[in-house]
């Protein structure tokens, strides 16, 4: 039997040098050093948007409604720029209109006093300033909420009645039912639903719409060009769903 031999001859290990790899690790750790603070920044800068973005959807949901033709509601009014007062005429002392709705309505009202109905009419053009208004007094008046509010008047900026073509109507013999659901109720409204699309008006707010209380007196005009371009959105049949 021969003798073992020791395990240090039969294995020749070599010594290895380690410089190349602390080099190598030195080069690595530099790079390391050097990307991470950017790497820390852009992590930091994305993970703010996502929160504020969070933040953002979480508010949009309360107070905006946007459907997937993005038509920008805000507490279910659509948005509307305020008409050139150029465009304005008046039909009474203190109520203007656009220029392109105040011969069908004045001879909307004309017709309808023939057949003994009294038409009055008791808002038309109102200004975004005007509207900001009506709309923040409203809660100090009610003690209601935006969302609330809003369900009877629309924030600034997304009222018809900046348009021009926007017009309350009453009943001359009824003014008790003044801005009133119980105006449906009246002669004068019932004439309107009979004859009013005549002189291309247009009730707005129905008993079907979703997201604006009703409003009988509350009536707009698509007898022009540009009127059409003004309510293409309103228009549009799934946004009374």
């Amino acid at each position: 039997m021969e003798p073992k031999e020791n395990i240090n001859q039969i294995f020749d290990i070599p010594y290895a040098t380690r410089t190349y790899l602390k080099e190598k690790n030195a080069k690595i750790l530099k790079k390391i050093l050097f990307i991470s603070p950017i790497v820390i920044i852009v992590v930091s800068f994305t993970g703010l948007n996502l929160i504020s973005d969070l933040k953002k959807g979480s508010l949009n949901n309360v107070f905006t409604q946007v459907n997937q033709n993005n038509d920008q509601r805000i507490l279910g009014h659509l948005p509307y720029d305020e008409i050139s007062s150029e465009k304005l005429v008046f039909i009474e002392p203190n109520i203007q209109v656009h220029q392109d709705m105040s011969d069908s309505l004045l001879k909307m009202q004309d017709h309808a006093r023939e057949e003994g109905i009294d038409l009055v009419f008791l808002s038309g053009f109102r200004s975004i300033d005007l509207q900001r208004e009506i709309f923040y007094s409203l809660k100090s008046m009610r003690n209601q909420i935006a969302i609330e509010r809003a369900r009877v008047s629309a924030p600034p900026g997304y009222s018809e009645h900046s348009t021009g073509f926007a017009i309350d109507i009453g009943d001359a013999t009824n003014r008790n039912t003044d801005f009133e659901v119980d105006f449906e109720n009246t002669e004068a409204f019932k004439w309107l639903i009979r004859n009013a699309a005549k002189y291309h008006f247009k009730l707005s707010f129905n008993k079907n719409n979703s997201y604006i209380d009703y409003e009988p007196w509350h009536w707009r005009y698509e007898g022009s060009i540009e009127a059409l371009k003004v309510f293409e959105n309103a228009n549009r049949k799934f946004l009374d769903k």
